[in-house]
């Protein structure tokens, strides 16, 4: 979650489109370098961490009901359509950054793999990610006449929000937020962008799920050099192959090193947070991080409702003003608050007001709770 936000950060202070041309913000040399580290540690290595941990879940859910004598399907449909609800009100009246409403769609590809073996679900995953690789093999085409009036719209639009985003109502931001296309009207594009989604995010997906069925995490303790191994060998090489990408965006490769390098930064990350927490689990800190995620959903969107306040027209009007290094303290005291907040909470509640609404809903029960079906027996068996 706290990586999330510190990515977040820069959408919501300079935009969706504006975070990848600092230029046309006229940021110091300090303030570039602090983007590159952002972008290189935190940008697009956080939120397959959430991915993963997604498609572990989806296992983890039906292998729950599945011990309750309930099959899984329908649970999860109403779970995503639920997410694409959420997404929807997010997307509309809060924020364009919303991740809910792919989480919801997705979902129901996911439902295809769901009774896979674990080696089918390793296999796609890798079949999806070598893809992904060789898609960003080559760098975009910028003397295309199409891409450059596509980046011309874009960066006239970049150049309106920092106006409109900085001293708009709510009103006016809502309406563009809605209503603005930068990218034009180009179908082939769009159609383009869609058959990229699912192979650029399923991957992860997939490997959530391949570790819940193969019992990942269930002894952290035996586990300890899986993790460090994991560890040595995946934060080095995603950490190499971002870099390549960073620092030389027109050389050949260097999409496959921002697409593949964050997927494997992130491997590396997961082992490495699964090593330290075998060592402090019982920390007090850790128990923290712990209530953040329990209330993950809850926190998403409030992460939402206190930088949109912050930065746009209808709140305090920060957008593109503070900076990406302040940008990064506001998301470690954002994280911090929550932390003890999550944690009060939980002292007091089961599960966060969001998290509620979606458990209810899941299982159809007041109370949240899946409820055991009751196996009839019949007069042979007695």
């Amino acid at each position: 979650m706290l990586g999330i936000l510190l990515a977040n950060m820069l959408i919501f202070q300079y935009g969706m489109f504006g975070k990848d041309v600092m230029q046309l913000f006229h940021v110091p040399a300090a303030e570039s370098s602090a983007h590159h580290v952002v972008k290189l540690l935190v940008e697009g290595s956080f939120m397959p961490i959430f991915t993963f941990v997604f498609g572990f879940g989806i296992i983890k859910l039906k292998e729950s009901l599945n011990a309750k004598q309930r099959k899984a399907g329908w649970p999860l449909v109403r779970r995503f359509i639920m997410l694409i609800g959420l997404g929807l009100l997010h997307s509309t009246f809060l924020w364009d950054g919303d991740i809910l409403l792919f989480y919801g769609g997705i979902g129901f590809l996911l439902l295809i793999f769901m009774n896979r073996k674990p080696k089918t679900l390793l296999v796609w995953c890798i079949i999806l990610m070598t893809l992904t690789g060789l898609l960003g093999l080559f760098p975009e085409n910028k003397a295309d006449k199409e891409t450059q009036a596509m980046n011309h719209r874009i960066q006239a639009y970049i150049e309106k929000t920092v106006t409109l985003y900085s001293e708009g109502t709510y009103a006016e931001i809502k309406h563009d937020r809605n209503t603005a296309n930068p990218m034009g009207d180009n179908a082939v594009f769009l159609a383009f962008a869609l058959f990229l989604a699912p192979i650029l995010n399923v991957p992860f997906f997939l490997l959530g799920m391949y570790a819940a069925k193969k019992q990942w995490f269930t002894d952290p303790d035996q586990e300890r050099g899986i993790y460090l191994k994991g560890m040595l060998i995946f934060l080095p090489l995603g950490l190499m192959l971002k870099s390549y990408s960073i620092y030389f965006p027109e050389l050949i490769g260097a999409g496959t090193g921002a697409m593949l390098g964050g997927c494997l930064l992130s491997i590396g990350y997961i082992m490495t947070f699964a090593l330290i927490y075998t060592k402090h689990a019982s920390s007090r800190l850790f128990e923290r991080f712990e209530a953040v995620g329990k209330l993950s959903l809850t926190n998403y969107l409030m992460q939402t409702v206190i930088c949109t306040t912050i930065f746009y027209g209808y709140g305090l009007g920060w957008f593109g003003k503070i900076g990406v290094i302040a940008g990064c303290g506001l998301a470690l005291l954002i994280y911090t608050v929550q932390m003890f907040a999550s944690s009060w909470y939980l002292a007091h509640f089961k599960s966060g007001p969001v998290e509620r609404l979606l458990r209810i809903w899941t299982y159809f029960s007041l109370d949240g709770k899946a409820k055991r079906k009751k196996v009839q027996i019949t007069a042979a068996e007695m």
